[in-house]
Protein backbone atom coordinates (compact mmCIF):
# COMPACT_ATOMS: atom_id res chain seq x y z
CA UNK A 1 0.00 0.00 0.00
CA UNK A 2 1.22 3.52 -0.65
CA UNK A 3 1.50 5.74 2.40
CA UNK A 4 2.03 9.43 3.04
CA UNK A 5 5.40 11.11 2.88
CA UNK A 6 7.70 10.40 5.79
CA UNK A 7 7.09 12.71 8.74
CA UNK A 8 9.64 13.11 11.51
CA UNK A 9 8.31 12.22 14.94
CA UNK A 10 10.10 11.08 18.09
CA UNK A 11 10.35 7.31 18.14
CA UNK A 12 8.94 5.42 21.08
CA UNK A 13 8.20 1.86 22.15
CA UNK A 14 6.85 -0.34 19.36
CA UNK A 15 3.16 -0.03 18.62
CA UNK A 16 1.44 -3.41 18.90
CA UNK A 17 -0.63 -4.14 15.79
CA UNK A 18 -3.17 -6.94 16.13
CA UNK A 19 -3.67 -9.10 13.07
CA UNK A 20 -5.34 -12.36 12.13
CA UNK A 21 -2.94 -15.25 11.49
CA UNK A 22 -3.76 -15.86 7.82
CA UNK A 23 -1.12 -15.13 5.19
CA UNK A 24 -3.32 -12.42 3.68
CA UNK A 25 -4.02 -10.73 7.02
CA UNK A 26 -0.33 -10.72 7.92
CA UNK A 27 0.62 -9.39 4.47
CA UNK A 28 -1.77 -6.46 4.65
CA UNK A 29 -0.91 -5.78 8.29
CA UNK A 30 2.79 -5.79 7.41
CA UNK A 31 2.14 -3.20 4.71
CA UNK A 32 0.22 -1.03 7.18
CA UNK A 33 2.97 -1.43 9.78
CA UNK A 34 5.57 -0.16 7.29
CA UNK A 35 3.35 2.79 6.34
CA UNK A 36 2.75 3.73 9.99
CA UNK A 37 6.48 3.63 10.71
CA UNK A 38 7.22 5.74 7.62
CA UNK A 39 4.60 8.32 8.62
CA UNK A 40 5.29 8.51 12.35
CA UNK A 41 8.78 7.15 13.01
CA UNK A 42 7.30 4.64 15.46
CA UNK A 43 8.30 0.97 15.13
CA UNK A 44 5.39 -1.46 14.83
CA UNK A 45 5.29 -5.11 15.84
CA UNK A 46 2.64 -7.60 14.74
CA UNK A 47 0.65 -9.51 17.36
CA UNK A 48 -1.10 -12.54 15.86
CA UNK A 49 -4.61 -13.26 17.13
CA UNK A 50 -6.87 -16.16 16.18
CA UNK A 51 -10.52 -15.33 15.48
CA UNK A 52 -13.56 -17.59 15.43
CA UNK A 53 -13.85 -17.11 11.68
CA UNK A 54 -10.34 -18.52 11.24
CA UNK A 55 -10.93 -21.71 13.22
CA UNK A 56 -14.44 -22.66 12.07
CA UNK A 57 -14.91 -24.56 8.82
CA UNK A 58 -18.63 -23.80 8.63
CA UNK A 59 -20.09 -21.33 6.15
CA UNK A 60 -20.19 -17.72 7.41
CA UNK A 61 -23.99 -17.61 7.58
CA UNK A 62 -23.92 -20.55 10.00
CA UNK A 63 -21.30 -19.08 12.38
CA UNK A 64 -22.67 -15.58 12.63
CA UNK A 65 -21.69 -13.76 9.45
CA UNK A 66 -20.56 -10.22 10.18
CA UNK A 67 -18.03 -9.87 13.00
CA UNK A 68 -16.62 -13.40 13.21
CA UNK A 69 -13.22 -12.18 11.97
CA UNK A 70 -13.02 -9.06 14.16
CA UNK A 71 -14.42 -9.75 17.63
CA UNK A 72 -11.21 -11.28 19.03
CA UNK A 73 -9.17 -8.35 17.72
CA UNK A 74 -11.58 -5.89 19.29
CA UNK A 75 -11.43 -7.74 22.60
CA UNK A 76 -7.62 -7.45 22.50
CA UNK A 77 -7.90 -3.72 21.84
CA UNK A 78 -10.25 -3.18 24.73
CA UNK A 79 -8.18 -5.20 27.22
CA UNK A 80 -4.96 -3.42 26.19
CA UNK A 81 -3.21 -6.42 24.64
CA UNK A 82 -2.70 -4.48 21.40
CA UNK A 83 -2.63 -0.78 20.46
CA UNK A 84 -4.41 -0.96 17.12
CA UNK A 85 -5.80 -3.50 14.69
CA UNK A 86 -6.05 -3.85 10.93
CA UNK A 87 -9.24 -5.32 9.50
CA UNK A 88 -10.49 -6.00 6.01
CA UNK A 89 -13.16 -3.34 6.06
CA UNK A 90 -15.77 -5.61 4.46
CA UNK A 91 -15.56 -7.81 7.60
CA UNK A 92 -16.52 -4.99 10.01
CA UNK A 93 -20.06 -4.87 11.42
CA UNK A 94 -21.75 -1.62 10.45
CA UNK A 95 -22.62 -0.67 14.05
CA UNK A 96 -19.98 1.50 15.73
CA UNK A 97 -18.40 -0.32 18.71
CA UNK A 98 -18.27 1.27 22.17
CA UNK A 99 -14.78 2.35 23.17
CA UNK A 100 -13.19 2.01 19.73
CA UNK A 101 -12.51 4.45 16.89
CA UNK A 102 -12.04 3.96 13.16
CA UNK A 103 -8.81 5.96 13.04
CA UNK A 104 -8.00 5.56 9.35
CA UNK A 105 -9.18 4.07 6.07
CA UNK A 106 -6.12 4.04 3.76
CA UNK A 107 -6.23 4.31 -0.02
CA UNK A 108 -8.28 1.44 -1.37
CA UNK A 109 -6.91 -1.39 -3.48
CA UNK A 110 -8.83 -2.59 -6.56
CA UNK A 111 -12.28 -3.45 -5.13
CA UNK A 112 -13.25 -5.86 -7.92
CA UNK A 113 -13.49 -9.64 -7.84
CA UNK A 114 -11.08 -11.92 -9.69
CA UNK A 115 -11.62 -15.24 -11.42
CA UNK A 116 -8.98 -17.96 -11.13
CA UNK A 117 -9.94 -20.60 -13.69
CA UNK A 118 -8.37 -23.70 -15.13
CA UNK A 119 -6.34 -23.44 -18.31
CA UNK A 120 -6.16 -19.64 -18.04
CA UNK A 121 -9.79 -19.25 -19.11
CA UNK A 122 -12.01 -16.19 -18.76
CA UNK A 123 -15.58 -16.58 -17.51
CA UNK A 124 -17.01 -16.51 -21.05
CA UNK A 125 -14.44 -19.02 -22.27
CA UNK A 126 -15.05 -21.31 -19.31
CA UNK A 127 -18.80 -21.32 -19.90
CA UNK A 128 -18.28 -22.07 -23.60
CA UNK A 129 -15.97 -25.01 -22.85
CA UNK A 130 -18.47 -26.42 -20.34
CA UNK A 131 -21.46 -26.46 -22.68
CA UNK A 132 -22.33 -30.08 -21.88
CA UNK A 133 -21.56 -30.05 -18.14
CA UNK A 134 -22.10 -26.95 -15.99
CA UNK A 135 -18.88 -25.16 -15.03
CA UNK A 136 -18.29 -25.60 -11.29
CA UNK A 137 -17.29 -22.27 -9.74
CA UNK A 138 -16.35 -22.08 -6.07
CA UNK A 139 -17.21 -19.18 -3.79
CA UNK A 140 -18.05 -18.73 -0.13
CA UNK A 141 -20.09 -15.61 -0.88
CA UNK A 142 -23.86 -15.53 -1.51
CA UNK A 143 -23.28 -12.16 -3.19
CA UNK A 144 -20.91 -13.68 -5.73
CA UNK A 145 -23.16 -16.69 -6.25
CA UNK A 146 -26.17 -14.46 -6.87
CA UNK A 147 -24.38 -12.41 -9.51
CA UNK A 148 -22.73 -15.39 -11.18
CA UNK A 149 -26.09 -17.15 -11.45
CA UNK A 150 -27.78 -13.99 -12.74
CA UNK A 151 -25.02 -13.61 -15.37
CA UNK A 152 -25.37 -17.25 -16.43
CA UNK A 153 -29.14 -16.94 -16.83
CA UNK A 154 -28.79 -13.77 -18.91
CA UNK A 155 -26.03 -15.32 -21.06
CA UNK A 156 -27.91 -18.59 -21.52
CA UNK A 157 -25.10 -20.72 -20.10
CA UNK A 158 -24.98 -23.33 -17.34
CA UNK A 159 -22.87 -23.03 -14.21
CA UNK A 160 -22.92 -24.52 -10.73
CA UNK A 161 -21.81 -22.36 -7.80
CA UNK A 162 -20.13 -24.47 -5.11
CA UNK A 163 -19.82 -23.17 -1.52
CA UNK A 164 -16.23 -23.21 -0.24
CA UNK A 165 -14.21 -21.88 2.69
CA UNK A 166 -10.51 -21.58 3.36
CA UNK A 167 -7.54 -19.35 2.64
CA UNK A 168 -6.33 -18.32 -0.80
CA UNK A 169 -4.08 -21.39 -1.17
CA UNK A 170 -6.94 -23.72 -0.28
CA UNK A 171 -9.37 -22.11 -2.69
CA UNK A 172 -7.00 -21.93 -5.64
CA UNK A 173 -5.93 -25.47 -4.77
CA UNK A 174 -9.41 -26.74 -5.66
CA UNK A 175 -8.82 -25.49 -9.22
CA UNK A 176 -5.26 -26.78 -9.46
CA UNK A 177 -6.46 -30.23 -8.29
CA UNK A 178 -9.29 -30.32 -10.83
CA UNK A 179 -12.03 -30.37 -8.18
CA UNK A 180 -13.44 -27.06 -9.44
CA UNK A 181 -13.28 -25.29 -12.78
CA UNK A 182 -12.75 -21.89 -11.17
CA UNK A 183 -12.97 -19.88 -7.97
CA UNK A 184 -13.79 -16.22 -7.40
CA UNK A 185 -11.65 -14.20 -4.96
CA UNK A 186 -11.12 -10.54 -4.13
CA UNK A 187 -8.57 -8.99 -6.47
CA UNK A 188 -7.21 -6.90 -3.58
CA UNK A 189 -6.31 -10.00 -1.59
CA UNK A 190 -4.43 -11.54 -4.50
CA UNK A 191 -2.62 -8.24 -5.07
CA UNK A 192 -1.54 -7.90 -1.44
CA UNK A 193 -0.18 -11.44 -1.55
CA UNK A 194 1.72 -10.72 -4.78
CA UNK A 195 -0.41 -13.30 -6.62
CA UNK A 196 -2.56 -11.15 -8.89
CA UNK A 197 -0.94 -12.79 -11.93
CA UNK A 198 -2.80 -16.00 -11.01
CA UNK A 199 -6.12 -14.33 -11.84
CA UNK A 200 -7.37 -15.34 -15.27
CA UNK A 201 -9.86 -12.45 -15.38
CA UNK A 202 -10.67 -9.38 -13.30
CA UNK A 203 -14.46 -9.29 -13.29
CA UNK A 204 -15.85 -5.98 -14.46
CA UNK A 205 -18.08 -4.18 -11.97
CA UNK A 206 -20.90 -4.26 -14.54
CA UNK A 207 -20.84 -8.05 -14.18
CA UNK A 208 -20.19 -8.28 -10.46
CA UNK A 209 -20.44 -5.56 -7.84
CA UNK A 210 -18.07 -6.15 -4.90
CA UNK A 211 -19.00 -6.45 -1.26
CA UNK A 212 -19.41 -3.14 0.59
CA UNK A 213 -15.94 -2.10 1.72
CA UNK A 214 -14.11 -4.70 -0.39
CA UNK A 215 -10.51 -3.76 -1.12
CA UNK A 216 -10.36 -1.28 1.76
CA UNK A 217 -8.66 -1.65 5.14
CA UNK A 218 -9.76 -0.31 8.52
CA UNK A 219 -7.32 0.83 11.20
CA UNK A 220 -9.04 0.68 14.57
CA UNK A 221 -7.82 1.73 18.02
CA UNK A 222 -9.24 2.73 21.41
CA UNK A 223 -11.33 5.89 21.24
CA UNK A 224 -9.59 7.42 24.28
CA UNK A 225 -6.14 7.30 22.64
CA UNK A 226 -6.19 10.70 20.93
CA UNK A 227 -2.48 10.63 20.12
CA UNK A 228 -2.68 7.32 18.30
CA UNK A 229 -5.86 8.36 16.48
CA UNK A 230 -4.00 11.41 15.18
CA UNK A 231 -0.94 9.36 14.21
CA UNK A 232 -2.92 6.71 12.36
CA UNK A 233 -4.97 9.46 10.75
CA UNK A 234 -1.92 10.30 8.64
CA UNK A 235 -2.79 7.21 6.59
CA UNK A 236 -6.44 8.17 6.08
CA UNK A 237 -7.66 8.66 2.49
CA UNK A 238 -10.77 10.87 2.55
CA UNK A 239 -12.21 9.76 -0.80
CA UNK A 240 -11.90 6.08 0.15
CA UNK A 241 -13.40 6.79 3.57
CA UNK A 242 -16.37 8.56 1.99
CA UNK A 243 -16.91 5.77 -0.55
CA UNK A 244 -16.98 3.02 2.06
CA UNK A 245 -19.16 5.17 4.33
CA UNK A 246 -21.77 5.26 1.56
CA UNK A 247 -21.51 1.50 0.96
CA UNK A 248 -21.71 0.60 4.65
CA UNK A 249 -24.60 2.99 5.32
CA UNK A 250 -26.51 1.27 2.54
CA UNK A 251 -25.72 -2.13 4.05
CA UNK A 252 -26.86 -0.99 7.49
CA UNK A 253 -30.09 0.52 6.15
CA UNK A 254 -30.86 -2.73 4.33
CA UNK A 255 -30.26 -4.49 7.69
CA UNK A 256 -28.06 -6.95 5.85
CA UNK A 257 -24.86 -8.58 7.10
CA UNK A 258 -21.66 -9.32 5.20
CA UNK A 259 -22.98 -12.75 4.15
CA UNK A 260 -26.18 -11.38 2.57
CA UNK A 261 -26.32 -11.22 -1.26
CA UNK A 262 -25.61 -7.47 -1.41
CA UNK A 263 -23.09 -5.77 -3.68
CA UNK A 264 -22.21 -2.08 -3.54
CA UNK A 265 -19.50 0.19 -4.89
CA UNK A 266 -19.06 3.94 -4.50
CA UNK A 267 -16.46 6.13 -6.14
CA UNK A 268 -15.63 9.82 -6.24
CA UNK A 269 -15.96 11.08 -9.81
CA UNK A 270 -14.67 14.20 -11.55
CA UNK A 271 -16.80 16.31 -13.85
CA UNK A 272 -16.98 15.18 -17.47
CA UNK A 273 -14.98 18.26 -18.53
CA UNK A 274 -12.03 17.04 -16.50
CA UNK A 275 -12.20 19.74 -13.86
CA UNK A 276 -10.14 18.94 -10.80
CA UNK A 277 -11.91 21.39 -8.52
CA UNK A 278 -13.06 19.60 -5.38
CA UNK A 279 -16.37 21.43 -5.43
CA UNK A 280 -17.12 19.91 -8.82
CA UNK A 281 -16.75 16.27 -7.78
CA UNK A 282 -19.57 13.81 -7.18
CA UNK A 283 -19.99 10.50 -5.40
CA UNK A 284 -21.58 7.73 -7.44
CA UNK A 285 -22.99 4.68 -5.63
CA UNK A 286 -24.28 1.56 -7.32
CA UNK A 287 -25.78 -1.40 -5.45
CA UNK A 288 -27.41 -4.75 -6.04
CA UNK A 289 -29.50 -7.16 -4.00
CA UNK A 290 -30.40 -10.55 -5.45
CA UNK A 291 -31.48 -14.05 -4.63
CA UNK A 292 -28.62 -16.54 -4.47
CA UNK A 293 -29.98 -18.44 -7.47
CA UNK A 294 -29.86 -15.22 -9.51
CA UNK A 295 -33.52 -15.39 -10.48
CA UNK A 296 -34.43 -12.00 -8.99
CA UNK A 297 -32.26 -8.90 -8.76
CA UNK A 298 -32.79 -5.28 -7.69
CA UNK A 299 -29.99 -3.05 -8.99
CA UNK A 300 -30.03 0.74 -8.69
CA UNK A 301 -27.59 3.64 -8.48
CA UNK A 302 -27.50 7.23 -7.25
CA UNK A 303 -25.11 10.17 -7.54
CA UNK A 304 -24.66 12.95 -4.99
CA UNK A 305 -22.44 15.97 -4.51
CA UNK A 306 -19.07 15.44 -2.84
CA UNK A 307 -16.81 18.28 -1.79
CA UNK A 308 -14.06 19.23 0.64
CA UNK A 309 -16.39 20.19 3.47
CA UNK A 310 -16.03 18.35 6.79
CA UNK A 311 -19.44 16.74 6.37
CA UNK A 312 -18.38 14.75 3.28
CA UNK A 313 -18.39 11.42 5.15
CA UNK A 314 -21.80 12.19 6.63
CA UNK A 315 -23.12 13.24 3.22
CA UNK A 316 -21.81 9.99 1.74
CA UNK A 317 -23.59 7.98 4.43
CA UNK A 318 -26.80 9.87 3.70
CA UNK A 319 -26.42 8.93 0.03
CA UNK A 320 -26.13 5.28 1.03
CA UNK A 321 -29.29 5.46 3.12
CA UNK A 322 -31.11 7.18 0.25
CA UNK A 323 -30.23 4.39 -2.18
CA UNK A 324 -31.15 1.72 0.37
CA UNK A 325 -34.59 3.28 0.77
CA UNK A 326 -35.09 3.20 -2.99
CA UNK A 327 -34.00 -0.44 -3.15
CA UNK A 328 -36.29 -1.46 -0.30
CA UNK A 329 -39.17 0.29 -2.06
CA UNK A 330 -38.29 -1.72 -5.18
CA UNK A 331 -38.56 -5.02 -3.29
CA UNK A 332 -34.99 -5.66 -2.09
CA UNK A 333 -36.06 -6.83 1.37
CA UNK A 334 -37.77 -9.88 -0.03
CA UNK A 335 -34.65 -11.02 -1.90
CA UNK A 336 -32.18 -11.21 0.98
CA UNK A 337 -33.78 -14.15 2.76
CA UNK A 338 -32.67 -14.58 6.33
CA UNK A 339 -30.80 -11.46 7.42
CA UNK A 340 -27.48 -12.02 9.13
CA UNK A 341 -26.49 -9.50 11.80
Amino acid sequence: MSGPSTTQHPSGPPLRLGTRRSALAKAQSGQVAAAVTAATGRPVELVEITTHGDTSREQLAQIGGTGVFVSALRDALLDGSIDFAVHSLKDLPTAAPDGLALAAVPLREDPRDALVARDGLSLDELAAKCADTPARIGTGSPRRAAQLNAWAAAAGVRIETVPIRGNVDTRIGYVRAGELDAVVLAAAGLSRLGRLDEATEILDRTLMLPAPGQGALALECRSDDAGLIAALGLLDHPATRAAVAAERALLAALEAGCSAPVGALAAVQRRADGSSADADTALHLGALVGTVDGSSVVQLSVTGAFGPEAASEQAAAALGRELAARMLAAGAAGLMGERVQ
